[in-house]
């Protein structure tokens, strides 16, 4: 059955869904969860896999002169090209104004801004699209607003009546953390048994607040009362951008602590970030920040939850972008990660000015399309690289099926945007598995190349697959 807010939410929705001619809304039949068959994977509570494919989606499209109806009609558009090419997960931000339900006073919501996270969540239910319910994101509590306003919140300064004279006030007081979990247990009267809502997650980038707070220690305090509410949903935090050896301990701290059910990592292209990893291959990047949460051994499931290219120092998105039509950067920070170990793909930041401005949606079907069929808490995975002279290869190996991504090293971001250079023509490329492939001597090699959305089959002859030729990349399949 329809909970009540799910058919509150229905309503508000029913008249521009068929005035649009759209299918009815369907409630999504189950949880999602950590897989009890392997905690580095995810799974519905009916114990089927779920793979994450989505992308942050923060707030909804903004229309010239469009009321809120308006804009929800466009999120409609978003969701729908997402999840008409495998898609099937998306993070908001209920801090944002749009959504906002604490927006005059601090400690009171607004119930006509609650109406509109229903109808956002009912939407997403009738396209099967989990949500991540990102709480807040600010990073100064100040008597007024700014430039940069996004991250300041004045309603909690004193100045406004709020608890607070500044962010580590507001953090370590415990009125004000009484008053956090008064805002959680309003979003748990309407969305406690909600199945849309993939996790919540306490704060954007919780170590980028400014004025000083035990952000660790807030958390720590404030996962048992997520649990507590949120008893069906996945529950979690956030940091700013690995890109300096500075936030290790922090993101071990956080990866390993209790409560904190998937471990997160944000990670740029960014020319001004420490790490020199940060400035190299968008693919060596992101499977490097996997491998630095799993090097800590969290015993859950990893996720890179933020990623994508900036001008140097987060100043602004990449004036790469204009130049990436076919989705080079997109396409790498999907794949990466999952075949470097992650639960899934990984998740682009700038939904609007690149993913959508690119139309570059089909790309989200073609990973979809590579891992069709597959079951990683059956797999038991183990992620590997396997040597070659001319490609980067991430494999999976699991107890069925041995599953490779084949990166071009000759082609990336700097060769075919930065310098103009086409990517080349890999032809009579061969990739030995060695020990990787035993067991699977008697399969046929299922070959995928996800430029060209073609399959094909190749042999195994002892370890080895014969490739055919591709651009940038390709996927190996061997399942027994």
């Amino acid at each position: 059955m329809l909970t009540r807010h799910r058919w509150i939410a229905i309503w508000i929705v029913a008249l521009p869904a068929l005035l649009l001619g759209a299918p009815s809304p369907a409630e999504p039949p189950a949880y999602v969860r950590v897989s009890p068959r392997d905690a580095r994977y995810f799974e519905t509570d009916d114990g089927r896999p779920y793979i994450p494919i989505g992308l942050n989606m923060v707030y909804p499209p903004f229309v010239k002169d469009g009321d809120a109806r308006a804009r929800l009609a466009a999120l409609e558009s978003w969701l729908t090209k997402l999840s008409s090419n495998g898609g099937n997960y998306i993070r908001v931000w209920l801090g944002n104004d749009f959504y906002n339900p604490e927006d005059h006073h601090a400690g009171e919501y607004d119930l006509e801004k609650a109406r509109r996270i229903d109808a956002m969540l009912a939407l997403a239910a009738k396209h099967g699209i989990r949500v991540k319910m990102t709480i807040e994101h600010f990073r100064v509590v100040a008597p007024a607003r700014s430039k940069a306003s996004w991250a300041l919140q004045p309603l909690h300064h004193v100045s406004r009546g709020g608890l607070a004279s500044g962010m580590r006030d507001w953090m370590d007081s415990p009125a004000a953390r009484r008053q956090f979990v008064g805002k959680l247990e309003f979003l748990a009267g309407r969305y406690r048994d909600e199945p849309t809502v993939y996790g919540w997650e306490l704060w954007n980038e919780m170590n980028a607040v400014q004025g000083g707070g035990d952000y660790l220690g807030w958390t720590a305090a404030m996962l048992p009362e997520l649990h507590r509410l949120f008893p069906h949903h996945l529950c979690m935090q956030s940091l700013g951008s690995f890109d300096r050896d500075s936030v290790r301990p922090t993101y071990r701290a956080l990866a390993t602590m209790p409560g904190n059910d998937v471990a997160q990592v944000h990670r740029y292209l960014d020319p001004g970030a420490k790490l020199d990893v940060c400035h190299g291959p968008v693919d060596v990047l992101a499977a490097d920040a996997v491998r630095e949460l799993l090097g800590d051994r969290p015993g859950k499931p990893v996720i890179l939850a933020e990623s994508g290219a900036v001008e140097a120092n987060h100043s602004g998105p990449s004036k790469l972008y204009a130049k990436d039509k076919r989705g080079a950067i997109l396409h790498d920070i999907l794949f990466a990660p999952f075949f470097a170990g992650a639960a899934g793909a990984g998740q682009c930041w700038h939904w609007d000015d690149y993913v959508d401005a690119n139309d570059l949606w089909w790309q989200f079907s073609r990973f979809a399309a590579s891992v069709k069929g597959l079951d990683p808490p059956a797999e038991a995975f183990e992620p590997l690289m396997i040597n070659h002279p001319d490609l980067r290869v991430y494999a999976l190996r699991g107890r069925h099926t041995l599953i490779a991504w084949c990166r071009d090293k000759a082609s990336d971001w700097k060769s075919e945007l930065a310098d103009g250079t086409p990517p080349r023509r890999v032809s009579g490329a061969a990739v030995d598995f060695g020990a990787a492939a035993q067991g699977f001597s008697r399969a046929t090699p299922r070959i995928y190349d996800p430029w060209a959305d073609r399959w094909t089959e190749a042999k195994l002859d002892g370890a080895v697959v014969k490739l055919p030729d591709f651009e940038r990349s390709i996927v190996v399949r061997i399942e027994k």
